[in-house]
């Protein structure tokens, strides 16, 4: 377990609360429960009677659909700062989807009840929330668009724009939030494709390979011009 040290760090920096004072981030921070978790733990499920928002302090977190087949669909790959179970708190729903800790992972956990309390002191959260779920629509819709595409390489370009990054010295410095394998999955495509692929921008430097996972990118107008390919 952790202490609310922790937890105002958590807090301070997440998007849905960085609008609030320290004072007012102190308060929230006094709602969030510190969860550990081992790497493979499910953290939220649709079945789940508890309802609450998970802030992710260390450590990644899968967002997946379970498939009747078994198979495991991954939405999305949380890092610190994200949340998760935002969308079930506006609805006023269980969670659509499963939360997994990709790593071992510490998270803050605010029950929807507290939040809902907070969130009538301080409507910005509500307001930052909304924020939070129109990016995430937005990426959405572009990765549609790219999945509905024959176009590997738009898929691969569009996936690239929505990962975070930050600024390097030789332009935005993003980082594959899980093995090729199953970025490539995730895609609908093959190791192999992705790697000739992510060469091939390279080639056309339009991004750099350094070593591991991470990736950067050049030229961040081309490369937004090659994902709407995937529309064409």
């Amino acid at each position: 377990m952790t202490d609310h040290r922790d937890g105002d760090t958590c807090v301070a920096r997440v998007p849905v609360f960085r609008g609030l004072d320290p004072r007012q981030q102190s308060e929230v921070a006094g709602f969030a429960r510190p969860v550990r978790a081992a790497a493979g733990q499910f953290l939220l499920t649709p079945s789940d009677r508890a309802r609450r928002l998970l802030v992710i302090h260390e450590g990644r977190v899968r967002v997946s659909q379970l498939m009747d087949t078994g198979h495991e669909r991954v939405l999305r790959v949380l890092g610190p700062g994200d949340v998760v179970g935002e969308a079930s708190f506006i609805l006023g729903r269980r969670p659509a989807n499963h939360a997994i800790a990709e790593t071992d992972v510490v998270v803050c956990a605010f029950d929807h009840a507290d939040l809902a309390g907070l969130v009538a002191r301080y409507p910005d959260i509500a307001v930052r929330m909304l924020q939070v779920q129109a990016e995430r629509l937005a990426a959405a819709e572009r990765m549609l668009a790219a999945l509905g595409g024959a176009d590997v390489e738009a898929r691969i370009a569009a996936y690239l724009l929505d990962l975070p990054a930050r600024r390097g010295d030789d332009g935005a410095v993003v980082e594959l939030p899980m093995a090729k394998k199953d970025v490539a999955s995730y895609l609908g495509t093959t190791p192999e494709t992705l790697s000739r692929r992510l060469r091939a921008l390279a080639d056309d430097g339009i991004i750099a390979l350094p070593a591991g996972r991470r990736i950067v990118v050049r030229d961040p107008d081309e490369l937004e011009r090659r994902a709407g390919g995937a529309t064409g």
